[in-house]
């Protein structure tokens, strides 16, 4: 990183990447103020990965330093959330979790592998979708934790917990819950939604994260072909 890499763009990406401590660290508050402002600290950072990329074409300002940060700041922001709401909620699992973390090392293992062997890595339009579901659950999620207390999503959390003892899995509460919320809920709207809004929206994103992979090894499995070798410099003559 040198001088000129502090551009506009590549300053708003390093701003994205210091905010995901302080966004973890407002969002497991019990306050209701602080977990806004983990929503809204979210909704800006998110709004930068697309501000930033504008403003690089637009003022000509793409770096390598910056080719390299920002994705990495995007997986630093959606795992961090991710990871954090595993702490946070009965219905956000495990696997889900790490399904989207193996998608993001397989996929930054192509790219590594790409650059050692001289070829290029080719994309897909899936990938920028399952980026934008990703954000939308994550946005919507939080919303959850926001427009309830910290008492009432102790309750879903136990809900789900005494599920679990009676081996009832997460997909059947959360199936119930809707069932319960559509015939008419006993409690608030919003206490009706988050009891089922959450498992599902990272359900899905499971799935189109899963589905996203698979279309990168897909179009990149000559990658994982012979040779291993990365390509030597021919003499000069």
């Amino acid at each position: 990183m040198t001088w000129k890499d502090l551009n506009i763009p590549n300053t708003l990406t390093i701003l994205r990447v210091l905010s995901v401590p302080f966004f973890i660290y407002f969002l497991l508050s019990h306050s209701l103020t602080l977990r806004f402002v983990a929503f809204v600290l979210f909704s800006l950072a998110s709004l930068t990965d697309l501000v930033d990329g504008y403003i690089a074409r637009k003022l000509n300002q793409e770096t390598e330093f910056g080719k390299f940060l920002d994705p990495l700041a995007d997986k630093f922001l959606v795992l961090g959330a991710f990871i954090t709401f595993l702490f946070m909620t009965e219905q956000i699992q495990i696997w889900m979790v790490l399904c989207i973390v193996g998608r993001d090392m397989l996929i930054t293992a192509l790219r590594y592998l790409a650059i050692w062997k001289g070829k290029s890595m080719r994309t897909s339009r899936f990938g920028k979708i399952k980026t934008a579901f990703q954000m939308f659950a994550i946005i919507v999620i939080l919303l959850s934790f926001v427009l309830i207390t910290y008492k009432e999503r102790g309750t879903i959390n136990q809900m789900y917990l005494q599920g679990a003892e009676q081996g009832i899995g997460p997909f059947q509460m959360a199936v119930d819950s809707l069932l319960r919320f559509i015939e008419g809920p006993n409690e608030s709207v919003f206490f009706g939604l988050s009891s089922f809004l959450p498992y599902f929206l990272m359900l899905f994103t499971t799935i189109i994260t899963v589905i996203s992979g698979l279309r990168y090894v897909y179009a990149n499995y000559q990658l994982l072909l012979p040779p291993y070798r990365a390509p030597k410099e021919k003499p000069e003559a």
